[in-house]
């Protein structure tokens, strides 16, 4: 005689279940990515992007960011489950199988590859196809365990996304586009030096050479400092190149400056909440740099 669960039983397990496979794709970061995609779209062209490469675009593109992201989770399964930031996450609690999360992360990755190169274009899906071997194989597998400067490096991956945008309404590489990427690249290192420093103990525990563990916290906050300064002057490239005006200039000096703040506060003092602050701010400063840019390019627009 068979025993039926309750129904509240089961939907219950069915959604402790959808909600491990969207833990897989790393929800925040997939939203940032494809927040600045869309802005990369909507800076393309001088009105409004067509709505279908910008809606198709951005579903290829946050799937495919998906994709690497469960694939980055079954490659560092064996240290998540050493790491206490990391530890509950679906494959070390066992609330999914490696295989599980592979056949997962394939299937988005092959989807997010379907509709870009059938219904974008052909330079994007190949782009986004590189930026997911970039982030999910170059970096978790060989620079992350490889170098200090890992996240330097394997950066560029992470700045792709406003390039991605472009290429996706444009179906070229533009200069403009370039220098969206390159605020990111730059923004990268002290971004994530933040938390390094924060779970410098976890990193050590796991021996990956994060800044912090290979050169201590001192010198970690040094480079912070100074890729804050050279992030801050970098942003003011869309101004001084003529891509953006003195709405998006203010934005970039007055998020620029509150994260020059927290970087200089993380030199001068060791206070311990320093770092998750420095490193939550940075999520801020990006999103605000890129809503500036965003605001600036359709406001000469609303006023004529």
């Amino acid at each position: 005689m068979r025993t039926e669960l309750p129904s509240g039983t089961v939907d219950g397990a069915r959604l402790s279940r959808i909600s491990d496979y969207l833990q897989l794709c790393k929800l925040k970061v997939v939203g940032l990515i494809v927040f600045t995609a869309v802005v990369g779209m909507f800076l393309s062209v001088p009105g409004l992007p067509p709505l279908r490469p910008l809606l198709l675009g951005a579903l290829g593109i946050g799937m495919a960011a998906a994709s690497a992201a469960a694939i980055n989770h079954v490659l560092d399964a064996r240290i998540d489950a050493i790491m206490k930031r990391t530890r509950r996450r679906p494959l070390p609690t066992g609330h999914l199988t490696e295989v599980e999360a592979m056949i997962f992360a394939f299937a988005l990755g092959l989807i997010s590859m379907v509709i870009l190169a059938r219904y974008v274009n052909a330079l994007t899906a190949v782009l986004t196809f590189l930026s997911l071997i970039g982030y999910a194989v170059v970096y978790t597998v060989w620079l992350k365990h490889a170098t200090p400067q890992n996240i330097v490096i394997g950066g560029a991956a992470g700045a792709a996304p406003p390039v991605l945008g472009w290429t996706a309404i444009t179906g070229d590489v533009h200069a403009h586009a370039l220098l969206l990427f390159l605020i990111i690249f730059t923004w990268t290192p002290p971004h994530f030096w933040a938390l390094a420093i924060a779970r410098r103990d976890d990193y050590a525990k796991v021996d990956i050479p994060m800044m912090p563990v290979t050169h201590g916290v001192e010198f970690t906050r040094l480079q912070i400092l100074f890729y804050t300064v050279l992030l801050v002057l970098v942003s003011l490239l869309p101004y001084l190149t003529g891509m953006s005006g003195l709405l998006y200039l203010a934005g970039a000096l007055i998020f620029g400056g509150i994260f020059l703040y927290y970087a200089l506060a993380m030199r001068l003092s060791d206070r311990p909440e320093l770092p998750m602050k420095t490193f939550a701010y940075s999520i801020t400063y990006l999103m605000g740099v890129f809503s500036a840019l965003l605001l600036d390019h359709y406001v000469p627009l609303l006023a004529g």
